[in-house]
Order: structure tokens, then C-alpha cells, then sequence
């Protein structure tokens, strides 16, 4: 199996030399970036397989990058942030991150999550025990192809946010909390941060909209999929 390259963007010295330290311990390869635009242009020369990326960077700072990213692909990307605040990962979230990091962070963390990110990358992991497509009301899921159908027209899934509605179908009318869902979904110990699942259920209710299925909030439990 080829090497996997892990682009680090992060204007901090001792953070990108610390991550790079780690990550190469764990078999990845690992280019660095010091700015914004310098970030996008190694995204073009190396073609990473993801992007470990800092919000607060000069010249172009993480949001921009982001969502220039997110408009030409799907190259997986996980934020640093250096606040502990909601409102930062929500929104990096919204623009199409798969996870963050909150600085100071534990290399060995972000090594986890690296790991586990392009682990579904793959699509391996939660649409094994799964093969075959299924159907359910008007909305079809193949794990195969990871498409997925609503009234015969496809629609637009992130990684995350396709792993998250094959779980769902495979538990059907069953209520599933938030942790059930990051340890099913993300495949780790996500340290209490539910509020992740919230944000990809919203993505998928609006995707869903005007299909035959409802993501159900079951108040002080979680959530359940059901079929009109």
C-alpha cells in the first residue's frame, strides 16, 4: 500500500514539526505549509490525502482554504483551533470539515484522528457489514458506490454525512444516542463532543428534504430514522 501524504497547514513551527514527528512515527508522509496559499499550492503539487488545517493563519487563513477546498473536492480535512468555543467547530463543520482539534492538543490524538478519518475515507469501515444497496421509502444507499438516491436523483453526500444515513438505515425505527452515533460513525472515543452529531444531522435533514424519510429527535435520547 502506498504511503499516504498528510499535508500539515499551520503557521506555528513547533506545531507542524511536533504533528510531523508523530504522524511519520505512524507510517504517513508529511509536507508542511506555512500560510493559506502556500497550503492550496501543496495541495496541487502533492496531492495529500488529507489536511491537517489551522483556522488562524496569515496571509489566507483556514476558513478561506476550507472553502476553496470544499468547492473543488473531497480532500478530508481536520481544523485546529486554538478556542475552546462551539461556535468555531460548528462552523468549520458547516463548511465541510470532518473533525477538529482544539490546541493544545495530544499528538497521539491527532494522530487518532487522522487515522480514523481516512479510515472512512474508504468507506470500509461502517459499510461492511452492509454490501448490498437498500432501499427504504424513496431513498436508495448503495455502500458500494457510496450513492445515495432520493426519488431516482442522487444527491450529494460528505464521507461523514453518507457513514452517518448507512448507519441509520441499518437501524431503522431504532433510536440510536449520540455516542452510540460517534462510536458507530466516527469509530472512536470523540471525548463528549455530541454536538458534532447534531451538525451532520441537520446536513442530512436538509439533503433528505422532500424524501419519504425524517430523522426523528427522540428528546433525552437521540435520534431514530423512519419511513413515511
Amino acid at each position: 500500500m502506498p504511503q499516504e501524504t498528510i499535508l500539515i497547514a499551520d503557521d506555528d513551527a513547533s506545531i507542524r514539526e511536533l504533528a510531523r514527528m508523530y504522524l511519520e512515527k505512524d507510517g504517513y508522509g508529511v509536507v508542511t505549509a506555512v500560510n493559506g496559499r502556500q497550503a492550496l499550492d501543496k495541495i496541487k503539487e502533492t496531492n495529500p490525502a488529507l489536511l491537517v488545517l489551522d483556522l488562524m493563519m496569515p496571509e489566507m487563513d483556514g476558513w478561506e482554504v476550507c472553502r476553496r477546498v470544499r468547492a473543488e473536492g473531497h480532500l478530508p480535512i481536520l481544523m485546529l483551533t486554538a478556542r475552546d468555543d462551539d461556535i468555531d467547530k460548528i462552523v468549520g463543520l458547516e463548511m465541510g470539515a470532518d473533525d477538529y482539534l482544539t490546541k493544545p492538543f495530544n499528538p497521539r490524538e491527532l494522530v487518532a484522528r487522522v487515522r480514523a478519518i481516512l479510515r472512512r475515507g474508504g468507506g470500509t469501515a461502517v459499510s461492511a457489514p452492509t454490501s448490498k444497496a437498500r432501499q427504504l421509502g424513496n431513498v436508495s444507499i448503495d455502500p458500494a458506490s457510496r450513492e445515495v438516491t432520493v426519488a431516482g436523483e442522487r444527491i450529494n453526500l460528505r464521507t461523514k454525512e453518507f457513514d452517518l444515513l448507512l448507519t441509520l438505515f441499518e437501524h431503522v425505527n431504532i433510536v440510536l444516542s449520540r455516542d452510540q452515533l460517534l462510536d458507530l460513525v466516527w469509530g472512536y472515543e470523540f471525548y463528549g463532543q455530541t454536538r458534532t452529531v447534531d451538525v451532520h444531522i441537520a446536513h442530512l435533514r436538509d439533503k433528505l428534504g422532500g424524501s419519504s424519510l425524517s430523522i426523528e429527535t427522540v428528546w433525552g435520547l437521540g435520534y431514530k430514522l423512519m419511513a413515511e
